[in-house]
């Protein structure tokens, strides 16, 4: 029989397990979806996304470069514990080898074949939750591109080569000596993961964000008491200070403690023999902007082992 698109959203919605799992749960029961929730659940799939609702804050970041192209992936789990478990590792790089291809699209990437499996990356992930015993999540992926240069990167907190807690991947677009802009863009990635810029340049920075500054520099300025057009000075000494701890190129260089990144940069564009142009970056951090759960340590020890927890002595 046919299986529907409508039908594969309902096993979807109703199980949480990913769509192509849905799909070959569904042929393989002529559509009955009560037969399809039981294959799913006799593989384990439908155990695995009773999961998908805690809290993935841990996992790694990877990073994979081919050539003047390179991807960055974050890959979350519960626990730092599963982070070190060598099948997830393995997960992580083999995601980030195929996010190369993906363009930063991650549902793109969620589809794409999971090597020597037949499956896809998020049934790969599906079927790691299973066995595993956490929640696993693909959650954002980045790709950057130059014509002619390199692609800076670094990794902190490395666990294996190209995976670990901080990862920066930096364009460096170029003709000149490769060595020197290798060199240069280790240096840039690791200077990025320390001081963790907004952008490439003042240009670069959304309006709305520049905007938002002003406004609070204007109104901090106006506490003051001081005539207009000297608030109109101090608010402009502000933003200039704001793009300068704010963007690459205008901060201080993290190795040296006193030249410009954009000095640095001219210096090397000399050594190169030929103009050197960051182009962007990307910059991730684990976990970043996932809001973690405050728990109880012994509650939940007590809810695990079905102890009841004793009240604390009153004061």
């Amino acid at each position: 029989m046919t299986v529907t698109a409508q039908q594969v959203k309902e096993l979807r919605d109703a199980t949480g397990v990913g769509m192509m799992d849905c799909k070959k749960a569904l042929a393989e029961t002529n559509g009955d979806m009560d037969a399809a929730v039981d294959w799913l659940r006799t593989r384990g799939l439908a155990k695995a996304a009773k999961k998908a609702g805690r809290v993935a804050a841990e996992g790694l970041v990877g990073v994979a470069l081919d050539g003047t192209r390179a991807a960055i992936v974050e890959v979350n789990s519960e626990t730092d514990f599963v982070a070190r478990n060598d099948q997830f590792q393995s997960i992580v790089g083999n995601v980030a080898k195929l996010a190369v291809d993906a363009n930063g699209d991650v549902e793109k990437l969620a589809e794409m074949p999971y090597p020597g499996t037949g499956r896809s990356v998020s049934a790969e992930l599906t079927d790691a939750i299973a066995k595993i015993g956490e929640n696993m999540n693909l959650r954002r992926s980045a790709v950057i591109e130059v014509r002619h240069g390199v692609i800076g990167s670094y990794v902190h907190n490395t666990v294996k080569p190209g995976m670990g807690k901080l990862g920066v991947l930096v364009g460096i677009e170029s003709t000149g000596d490769q060595a020197v802009l290798a060199g240069l863009g280790k240096q840039l990635a690791m200077h990025i993961a320390n001081t963790n810029p907004l952008s490439v340049s003042p240009d670069d920075i959304d309006p709305a964000v520049v905007a938002k500054e002003r406004e609070i520099f204007t109104e901090q300025a106006k506490e003051s008491g001081k005539p207009a057009e000297v608030i109109a000075k101090m608010v402009e000494g502000r933003v200039r200070k704001f793009f300068e701890e704010s963007t690459l190129l205008a901060q201080t260089f993290v190795i040296d403690g006193e030249s410009k990144v954009k000095d640095i940069v001219e210096k090397a564009a000399k050594e190169a023999g030929a103009p050197i142009k960051v182009t962007k970056f990307v910059r991730y951090s684990l976990g970043e902007g996932i809001e973690k759960a405050e728990t109880d340590f012994a509650a939940e020890v007590a809810a695990t082992s079905g102890v009841p927890q004793q009240p604390s002595p009153q004061a």
